[in-house]
């Protein structure tokens, strides 16, 4: 008998072991994995940009022969006339303007296309005709002549197309551009009529050059991007001829150019801050 209830018991703890063993666990179930995405600078952006340009061109003011055909129209001045036409003003000012632009990156190497357009004011007022070297005249029947009370030229709006070559660690990209450049602006034009005459003034062309410089750009979201930036700009000179005055004859006055009189370089540099937002990559 003893036998018997003995192997009940041990019969009813197997039986009671094996039915927990398929009871559902009560353990929390693990996390699901998620991905956190990497950040890539691949992809197109645009944004805008303000900043300060400063004018690290010539002033100079050398003398310019003109007699006899130097001077639009010709035959003003006797031979061996020199004018000094004078010197600029300060063309430092204010830069603003939108850029965008696609990046593509390998690795930790990023390389890229950007063009900008921008408004400039880098513009300043010539002093006026400082004065004629030792033995100039005017030729007849010029009588008189009335220098030039100044001129305005410099650069109002400029543009880039560039491309960059950079290398990021993570949302850091440190960056070197260069590229196409052209620009536009008052060539060569008298403010204030000499003697109360009407202002004279030479169109001015388009100029062309080229750009480069540098800078650091971090990406504060995966969308939003913020850059600082310095860029040198050449643009080349023009055939602008310029106003120095009007001649004086009995019939009346004569507005008189430096014939293919050439503008200096226009060279500055920009220093610049920008915002990028930055298009979901493709």
């Amino acid at each position: 008998m003893k036998k018997i209830l003995l192997s009940s018991v041990a019969l009813l703890g197997l039986t009671a072991g094996a039915m927990a063993a398929d009871l559902p666990s009560r353990r929390a179930a693990p996390a699901p994995y998620v991905a956190v995405p990497v950040f890539t600078w691949t992809g197109f952006y645009a944004g805008v940009n303000v900043g300060y340009g400063f004018d690290v061109g010539s002033n100079t003011n050398s003398g310019v022969a003109v007699g006899p055909g130097g001077t639009t129209p010709a035959g003003v001045f006797t031979p061996g006339t020199t004018v000094f036409p004078g010197g600029t003003g300060n063309r430092d000012g204010f830069v603003g303007g939108g850029q965008l632009g696609y990046n593509y990156q390998i690795g930790s190497f990023v390389i890229g296309l950007e063009a900008d357009i921008q408004y400039a004011d880098l513009v300043s007022n010539r002093s006026a005709v400082t004065g004629f070297g030792a033995g100039s005249g005017l030729a007849a029947p010029f009588t008189a002549f009335a220098p030039a009370g100044g001129n305005r030229a410099g650069i109002e709006w400029f543009g880039t197309v560039r491309g960059r070559v950079g290398y990021a660690w993570d949302r850091l990209l440190v960056f070197g551009t260069g590229g196409f450049a052209y620009g536009d602006g008052p060539t060569e034009c008298n403010s204030v009529g000499p003697l109360g005459l009407a202002g004279r003034c030479t169109s001015g062309d388009i100029r062309t050059g080229w750009a480069a410089g540098g800078g650091v750009e971090y990406a504060f979201t995966p969308n939003l991007t913020g850059k600082i930036e310095a860029l040198y700009v050449n643009l080349e000179r023009t055939n602008a001829s310029r106003y120095i005055g009007d001649a004086f004859s009995p019939a009346g006055a004569t507005p008189v150019f430096l014939t293919g009189s050439r503008a200096r370089d226009e060279e500055f540099v920009v220093v610049r801050a920008g915002l990028n937002y930055k298009f979901n990559s493709f």
